[in-house]
């Protein structure tokens, strides 16, 4: 008689501060049951909900929970998810105030860990988190309750994304060290895969009138660099050091939560035309399929979602190389 095959149990999660729900697509992909998700963004929820139907969506803040509630009601859960709110250790937000009390929302996560007493962890957030006051004592923290750390910068760009996002990972277990998360191969794309130049979206004349001075000076950069017949992307919000714009032959620049990048290309009729990117272009630029779904809110609230989330094809490696040895 042949022994019987091992069963290896499923995988249960929770994914903490999830917005639209990037870890959660990664950690499915993985081969994760995402049993609930949380975040304070009821738009974010109602795109969870779509793309996670068997999974529960808490609309409410951490805080407001009494976690051992939490366990009687989802039962044993073997990893969480968490991406602390990140706008405060950003240095996106250039010397505006900073906000503690927001920072300190990472200490949620040490939180729910002591009651679930998850095998696993994920923590993702920017990589100047690792500058903040108590950074330390919150690595120490979750020391304490048993969890051996790695902490690790990746760029998405090396994980066959289409964009250079670089992002803090901090994986914890209880059992042993977490291993460096290595790639065999890498597979670099770029802008070019992604962006459609021929497609239905409407473009307008690059010089239209009200066009602002700043933007026509970091176009007529790109075109002095590229020549007049070659499409390029402009950086259109936001401060840039390399000159305003980027060839497509690179992975785009980090995705943000506002609309950053417009494409121009030459026209015979007005010179030069542009567009915003859009939704479908930006989701593939995070590495999330097209049959993740984004239909909730306004194109500026799709665009936010998309850019204050996780890639999916990251978090993925990521869960995949901690997860990789059987559950005890």
């Amino acid at each position: 008689m042949k022994p019987a095959r091992s069963v290896r149990r499923k995988i249960r999660a929770l994914d903490l501060f999830s917005g639209a729900g990037g870890s959660s697509w990664g950690a499915r992909a993985a081969g994760v049951e995402i049993v609930a998700a949380f975040d304070l963004w009821p738009l974010a929820g109602e795109t969870h909900k779509v793309n996670f139907p068997k999974a529960e969506f808490i609309n409410s803040r951490l805080e407001d929970f009494k976690v051992e509630d939490l366990k009687k009601k989802f039962g044993k859960i073997h990893l969480i998810l968490a991406s602390p709110e990140c706008t405060n250790h950003s240095p996106a937000k250039g010397n505006k105030p900073r906000c503690e009390v927001s920072k300190n929302t990472a200490f949620q996560v040490v939180r729910f860990a002591k009651t679930f007493k998850s095998r696993w962890i994920v923590i993702e957030n920017v990589v100047s988190m690792r500058r903040w006051s108590r950074y330390a004592e919150f690595k120490t923290a979750l020391e304490t309750l048993g969890y051996k750390l790695r902490e690790q910068v990746l760029n998405a760009a090396d994980f066959g994304v289409p964009q250079s996002r670089r992002r803090l990972f901090l994986l914890a277990d209880r059992k042993r060290q977490p291993t460096t998360i290595v790639l065999s191969k890498r597979i670099v794309k770029k802008v070019a895969d992604i962006v459609d130049l021929n497609g239905a979206y409407r473009w307008t004349p690059l010089r239209a009138p009200k066009r602002a001075t700043a933007t026509l000076q970091r176009a007529d950069r790109g075109i002095a660099a590229m020549g007049a017949n070659k499409p390029f992307l402009l950086v259109y919000y936001g401060s840039d050091g390399a000159g305003g714009w980027q060839r497509l032959n690179r992975p785009l620049r980090t995705v943000t939560t506002v609309d950053r990048f417009a494409l121009v290309k030459p026209d015979e009729q007005n010179g030069h035309v542009m567009r915003m990117l859009q939704v479908p272009e930006l989701q593939a630029a995070m590495g999330m399929p097209l049959k993740m779904k984004f239909e909730a809110g306004t194109r500026r609230d799709r665009i936010k979602m998309i850019g204050n989330a996780v890639c999916p094809p990251v978090m993925r490696r990521v869960v995949e190389g901690l997860i990789h040895s059987p559950l005890k």
